[in-house]
């Protein structure tokens, strides 16, 4: 009998195996500048970080890393954005296509927009809005970093490039020392680049919707509504606080313009839900701006896009769920529409198993080092919300430390898809039930 793999297990695997086949590309000497292979740590947690388009790196990326081996980061973090969105949309087919799971919320919810088409005709389509936004952004960054900054062609093409797929891909990656630090007063290159995250990150059954019924608001699926209000909220409520935390602090934003506060305050709030760019030392941040961190960091973007953590949709489902309590409604209502039961499960799922990786994983590093708990707080969250900021105490970290944070990174980007598809496909009707009872609660 022919064996068929789950479809969540499908992915977890091709995912494994494209960090592998980074990591020995990334071991062969002509990927270091030095023309010497990269230590397996070195390769292995940078492939990693890659494929889970997280961002975090141990060495610097561009001294590091011969042209050779910045190409391989490219396709493999071009592939890790790209494969994440159309495993995620195409999973959310799959199980939504089989007639006895039509009813399963959860993924219903990530697809319903899409319609039931074919799924290449979906991966295509995917593939197209990837590689037109990325090819604009690229285009404007080059030509931003040619007359603004006087690069030679060939530099600013390979940077725009570079910077661009990065940035729609939410990888985080840069070729400088210090990130982006150098641009924090361009805005023709932040704000670009801030927009590319979003479309990204925001999820690609939202920008089906609204490539499709754009106009017409009243026809959204809750998943789009539930989502762009979400990230509307995070947005706004991570520029005030970061502007608020930051305004006097003399080594991040007080010594900028106005404008220039307002600019980096946004792009801040921007990156920290997944894409991992800085243009101010995240270290030198006040301990308030960190515990803003932790939480977007934590709750990263929309579902089926590029974006890391436990996802807009999920928090969104848990605040109605509290909402609803709190008023005393027996339903979770939204927009017109009641939440499914299902879904809030699920959501509540994602929400507890998420935390205990995380406290789990800050335990571990605890034991492993003498660092600082809120910077290592700081790390863990990062690593499994795909965020890929880092106070800077990633590469000071033991190898055990870097391999943990290796696992977090592969947990927080395959792990929420897998879990969501597993809890579908494992959803079935007992024939009988038990009887109700009520424990105390609170």
């Amino acid at each position: 009998m022919k064996t068929v793999i789950h479809p969540a297990r499908a992915v977890a695997l091709a995912f494994l195996f494209a960090i592998v086949a980074g990591t020995l590309l990334l071991m062969l000497p002509a990927a270091r500048s030095e023309g010497v292979g990269a230590p397996w740590n070195v390769a292995l947690f940078t492939a990693v970080s890659a494929v889970c388009v997280t961002g975090m790196a141990i060495v610097d990326t561009g001294a590091y890393w011969s042209p050779f081996g910045q190409v391989a980061l490219l396709v493999l973090f071009q592939l890790g954005g790209i494969g994440l969105m159309t495993a995620a949309t195409l999973l959310g087919l799959m199980v939504n296509r089989s007639p006895r799971l039509r009813s399963r919320m959860f993924t219903h919810a990530e697809s319903r927009s899409l319609g039931l088409g074919d799924v290449a005709n979906v991966a295509r389509v995917v593939i197209a809005v990837t590689a037109a936004c990325q090819l604009t952004l690229a285009v404007a960054l080059t030509l931003r970093l040619h007359f603004g900054h006087g690069q030679p062609w060939a530099d600013a093409a390979w940077s725009g490039l570079f910077h661009g797929v990065s940035a729609f891909t939410n990888a985080g990656f840069s070729i400088h020392a210090d990130g982006l630090v150098r641009y924090a007063g361009d805005a023709w290159i932040l704000l670009p680049m801030m927009l590319a995250i979003v479309i990204g990150g925001i999820g690609f059954p939202v920008l089906h919707d609204l490539r499709h019924r754009l106009r017409d608001p009243r026809h959204w699926s809750l998943h789009t509504k539930l989502t762009l209000s979400g990230s509307a909220i995070l947005l706004a409520g991570g520029f005030l606080a970061v502007l608020l935390f930051e305004w006097d602090n003399a080594l991040t934003l007080g010594p900028f313009s106005l404008a220039d506060k307002l600019l980096n305050s946004m792009f801040m709030s921007v990156a920290a839900r997944t894409a991992g760019f800085n243009t101010v030392d995240i270290g030198a941040l006040t301990h308030e701006t960190w515990a803003v961190h932790y939480f977007l960091m934590f709750v990263g973007g929309g579902s089926a896009g590029t974006a890391g953590g436990v996802k807009v949709g999920t928090i969104a489902v848990l605040a109605l769920l509290v909402i609803a309590e709190a008023k005393g409604h027996a339903d979770t209502e939204a927009f017109g529409r009641r939440v499914g039961a299902p879904a809030q499960r699920q959501a509540v799922t994602v929400l507890v198993l998420g935390s205990l990786v995380v406290a789990v994983a800050t335990v571990i590093m605890l034991r492993l080092t003498h660092l600082p708990t809120n910077e290592i707080i700081f790390e863990v969250i990062a690593a499994f919300g795909s965020a890929g900021l880092s106070t800077g105490i990633t590469p000071d970290l033991p190898v055990a430390g870097q391999l943990l944070l290796a696992l977090l990174m592969f947990m927080g980007r395959v792990g929420t898809i897998t879990l969501a598809t597993s809890l579908v496909l494992g959803e079935r009707r007992m024939p009988y039930r038990y009887p109700e009872e009520h424990p105390i609660v609170g």
